[in-house]
């Protein structure tokens, strides 16, 4: 076994610190899209209709959010220390990534796809609460470079599948098990012991209930409002995206089409992770609230022009909308987990940030199933006005989050 010792003979370097645990999630991550960026492929493979396409991602989304609950239930949140966390979801995730190489239909992939959610839901929530732990001051920076991580991590499989490494669906998702697996590696060179990192262990056992109890806080209520408003669109984005632009009629069919679709994937969901650094940056001058709401206004703004032209624009146009829906998209999502982290009880953050999680999560299996519903009933015009629903209750929950003047204890 290695060593996963937190001491260290000398203090660690805060920003390298910050630096590997990012590394480490873009690389966990990619384990997340792996199936859903080769889709075009197992539509044929494995005779997937609409329903099977769309179950490949929320599969990914129920397993977080029983993972993210287990470890509230557990006290794992709050007992363990985030970096063992950290290292057993990312080879977990990687393992059963890698057993997708082995199925050969639905069946035998959804359990792997949940299994896959339950164990990134390890290696997030425990990420995000170390860099937290270590910084203080431009912790809305940090932590908006751990959701830039994250969303590279996210679009990570669609570069994979455009740079086509071969025939077939086989080699997109056992690059993406390899990447996956250094991620648990790179988490390895950390050293040292977080300052502000509070473990309950034994002394002060954690459960559900502490995470539930949080939200009579009514900033972390608030922040978990929001935060719900946020993932109502985002995962539909991240996961839909590729199939608007292949409905372009640009875009649509010919040699290589495929692979250019997912170029343009790659690039407007990875365009986020400068929107979280933008997003972090203003939160510290700004405040949280403030700097959430201007994104959650932003991206529903998009939202709502590309449901009014994605049909009769320019593609260039669409793309572009596109690519900066994906900036405004993610820029607000590490301020939730910030609000969180500062308004929650210490002893209690990991519950707190487990639950909110959690309900941010299964939000998005709703949208994750409505949205393929609706456009094919409808098209994508009337699903980008249904999406658009959730920043604006966002931006309403951030506004009056922003009104008070103290927080409620």
């Amino acid at each position: 076994m290695p060593d996963l010792s937190l001491r260290a003979s000398r203090p660690a370097h805060r920003p390298t610190v910050v630096a590997l645990l990012a590394l480490g999630t873009l690389l966990t991550m990619s384990a997340w899209f792996s199936a859903t960026a080769v889709v075009p492929r197992l539509r044929t493979d494995w005779d997937l209709g609409a329903g099977g396409v769309a179950s490949l991602t929320i599969a990914v989304q129920v397993g977080f959010v029983l993972g993210a609950l287990g470890t509230a239930v557990t006290g794992l949140a709050d007992a363990v220390a985030p970096r063992r966390l950290v290292l057993v979801g990312s080879w977990t995730a990687a393992a059963c990534t890698a057993g997708l190489l082995l199925c050969d239909g639905l069946a035998a992939a959804l359990p792997l796809r949940a299994a896959t959610g339950a164990a990134l839901a390890l290696v997030y929530p425990p990420a995000v609460r170390e860099v937290a732990a270590w910084v203080t001051r431009g912790r809305g920076l940090a932590l908006g470079v751990m959701i830039g991580a994250l969303t590279l991590g996210s679009a990570l499989p669609h570069l994979v599948q455009g740079v086509d490494l071969g025939a077939g669906w086989r080699p997109v998702v056992a690059a993406t098990a390899v990447l996956t697996a250094l991620g648990g590696v790179v988490v390895l060179a950390v050293r040292g012991t977080a300052p502000g990192l509070v473990l309950a262990g034994e002394r002060r056992p954690v459960s559900l209930r502490a995470g539930l109890a949080s939200l009579r806080h009514r900033r972390v209520l608030l922040a978990d409002l929001g935060y719900v408003g946020h993932m109502w669109e985002l995962y539909a984005m991240w996961a839909g995206v590729a199939s608007l632009l292949a409905s372009l009629p640009g875009l649509a069919g010919g040699d290589g089409a495929d692979r250019t679709v997912a170029l343009l994937a790659f690039g407007c969901i990875g365009v986020g992770a400068l929107g979280c650094l933008v997003g972090g940056v203003l939160s510290d001058r700004w405040g949280r609230e403030r700097a959430a709401g201007l994104a959650l206004v932003c991206s529903g703004a998009t939202a709502l022009l590309l449901a009014v032209g994605h049909a009769r624009w320019p593609v260039g146009v669409v793309v572009a909308l596109c690519a900066v829906w994906g900036f405004w998209v993610i820029a607000d999502s590490a301020q939730f987990s910030a609000l969180v982290t500062e308004a929650a009880p210490p002893e209690g953050v990991g519950a707190a940030l487990a639950v909110q999680l959690a309900l941010g999560y299964s939000t998005t299996v709703l949208t994750l199933w409505l949205v393929p519903t609706v456009v094919a009933a409808s098209g994508w015009g009337v699903a980008l006005l249904l999406l658009a629903l959730g920043p604006a209750a966002g931006a309403v929950a951030m506004a009056r989050l922003h009104g008070l003047r103290s927080p409620v204890a």
